[in-house]
């Protein structure tokens, strides 16, 4: 009887769900993808008994990374990782470790060392009754093809250890499958089919599939039209057919084409003479300094649990707006505005998309130069009446119906706080919990948009992308894409949702439309901010135990260390010597929480591995309060 199997990735929902699905479909057995299991709240024990009963076996086990190459401490805690590895296969029932070809920077290539490391976990997986199955990963650091993998396996010369297969790597780079025909069949271990457009397509096929716009991708463009600048071109600059991923923003295409043109030729036009700058008079990008506030549009009961959730965090309500029912809530740096007005732009926004965050304000050395350069390039300015007393915030209409104001000290905008609003008389002394500032926004939107995004923040101010991160929910994949000032004043994730059913796609449902959907919050003691935020009442997201089971042996971690995340549901990540902590709370207005994070020897991303497990901790919360 053939096998089918089908990695659990692939499939929406919690592990049971996906499980269920499989086994429905037809399937016979699945490749568990280990963050499923790690984001379930229960045993591997139960998750094989569950596949058992379904009549599934699991085929595999994966992803195993970065084992081969490595010494001292490394070499240990990579066979550390193993062992855990192997026991719960042994819960699971699983027989194949399917690991993938080590991208570790300080890997060796020494064939010998290679060879023994892999004979050593020949011999682990063997007495544990398992195997192990060896896929060479095009972008690894020194195992890239399947040949270069079956020398080692060739050498090793164990029953326990073998080859995968996965035919997107054999064929999508021109290859033909001919030339595996010498592979034995009893060194093949497992195969993986995966299709994808091939590389010898016409050009004008590829091209459709991924042309993007200026600033979007990663090409060198303004290399490009430097040189063709000099070369003394004056004809037009055009922006040519974009590929099938902007099929869903065509209404936005023509502004954002515009944008990003403009943008390029005149980033180039500053320093190059030979080429004319394509607005005249058009101001530099901004370089944003700092987030100045994030205004809510929350009312009644909806305004009650916000205050109650800032309470719970020890921010102060600092002051009232003297005409409007608009109040200041503060913390360290962090200015947080409650706009509860029955008319106004707060208003329409929250009649629109229900209780929201309608306004971020960004401090600049010139706000009037920032509405310049934005209107220019395409973005609505935006202005509401003024009332007596009140200042006239140079603000524009941004991606998704928001507003984005601009604060500098040229002029009294930086001192709106004095001038507009009344201090609040302190009925007791409030402990703060160690928040310091806005660490990161998050902006939620569907797939179509996010490109449209990109371009607006990238044209009009100084900040750089980082690259696009596939982020595994339970019940999709959401995409998302980190930017971020110079210095790191200001940092925004754009993350795209298309599936309803995920969390971030649950969020857009009941807000109707995108926007921002958590705010994080950056500490300097992580453990110090989580004892406060316990005595304080703080409802935190609860995650599995298993989680930390994995943090032990993935970075070989203290116990103790261990416990004290544990205690506190706080997510960890390191990278190289930098390390990141994370807690949230409990999703609230259908999908909008905080975040409150610390930063550590130079950490700059934003925890990516820990999403999952987070999203399905999120989802898991949400099923159990709609059941309550």
């Amino acid at each position: 009887m053939t096998r089918l199997s089908v990695a659990t990735t692939n499939v929406p929902g919690d592990l049971p769900q996906k499980l269920e699905q499989i086994a429905a479909a037809g399937f016979s057995g699945v490749e568990l993808y280990e963050p499923d299991l790690t984001g379930f709240a229960g045993s591997a024990d139960e998750i094989g008994k569950l596949a058992r009963a379904l009549g599934l076996n699991i085929e595999v086990m994966q992803p195993f990374h970065d084992f081969e190459g490595l010494t001292d401490d490394a070499r240990k805690a990579a066979f550390s990782r193993l062992k855990h590895k192997l026991d719960l296969m042994t819960a699971l029932g699983a027989r194949t470790l399917l690991i993938g070809s080590s991208t570790h920077p300080e890997a060796s290539s020494d064939f010998a060392q290679i060879t023994e490391d892999f004979r050593e976990l020949a011999d682990c997986v063997g007495s544990a009754g398992c195997r192990a199955a060896l896929i060479a990963l095009p972008w690894a650091r020194h195992l890239t093809t399947e040949l270069n993998a079956l020398k080692i396996v060739e050498a090793v010369n164990s029953p326990a250890f073998g080859i995968a297969l996965n035919s997107f790597f054999s064929l999508a780079g021109g290859e033909q499958a001919a030339r595996l025909r010498d592979i034995p069949g009893d060194q093949i271990f497992h195969v993986q089919l995966s299709d994808a457009p091939a590389l010898e397509f016409d050009i004008t096929r590829l091209k459709s599939h991924f042309s993007l716009l200026p600033g979007q991708g990663g090409l060198n463009l303004a290399s490009f039209v430097r040189i063709v600048a000099r070369s003394g071109y004056q004809g037009p600059w055009s922006i040519a057919r974009v590929g099938a991923t902007a099929e869903g923003s065509r209404a936005a295409h023509a502004r954002d084409a515009f944008r990003a043109l403009a943008s390029l030729l005149d980033e180039v036009a500053i320093r190059e003479p030979a080429l004319a700058h394509p607005l005249e008079g058009l101001p530099p990008r901004v370089t944003p300094t700092g987030l100045e506030f994030l205004e809510f549009a929350a009312a009644g009961a909806d305004h009650d649990r916000l205050a109650r959730l800032l309470e719970t965090m020890c921010f102060r309500k600092e002051r009232q707006h003297r005409s409007k029912s608009v109040e200041l809530w503060r913390q360290g740096a962090i200015n947080i505005v409650v706009n509860s007005e029955s008319k106004g732009f707060a208003a329409k926004a929250r009649a629109e998309h229900g209780p929201c965050v309608c306004d971020m304000g960004l401090r600049v050395q010139d706000a009037e130069q920032t509405v310049a350069r934005a209107t220019a390039l395409g973005a609505p300015e935006f202005s509401q009446p003024v009332g007596t007393g009140e200042l006239d915030i140079p603000a524009i209409k941004g991606v998704g119906g928001s507003v984005v104001h601009f604060i500098d000290e040229k002029s009294d905008l930086h001192r709106v706080w004095d001038i507009e609003f009344d201090p609040v008389p302190k009925e007791r002394s409030v402990q703060p919990v160690g928040l310091r500032r806005i660490d990161h926004v998050a902006q939620t939107m569907r797939y179509q948009e996010m490109q449209s995004w990109l371009t607006y923040y990238l044209s009009t101010f100084e900040m750089e992308k980082a690259d696009v991160v596939d982020v595994a929910d339970p019940s999709g994949i959401i995409l998302s894409q980190a930017l971020a000032s110079p210095e790191g004043e200001v940092r925004l994730n754009l993350n795209g949702a298309g599936e309803r059913r995920t969390f971030a796609g649950a969020f857009l449902a009941q807000g109707f439309g995108a926007g921002v959907q958590h705010l994080a919050f950056l500490s300097d003691d992580i453990f110090e901010t989580s004892d406060l935020l316990a005595a304080a009442g703080f409802e935190r997201l609860a995650m599995p135990a298993n989680y930390y089971e994995d943090l032990r042996v993935r970075f070989d971690m203290d116990d103790n260390l261990v416990t004290k995340l544990r205690a506190g549901d706080i997510l960890y990540d390191r990278d190289g010597r930098g390390e990141y902590f994370q807690i949230y709370s409990a999703p609230f207005w259908g999908g909008f929480f905080f975040e409150i994070v610390a930063r550590k020897g130079g950490y700059q991303g934003y925890g990516a591995r820990n999403a999952p497990i987070r999203l399905a901790a999120q989802m898991r919360h949400l099923k159990e309060t709609e059941a309550a």
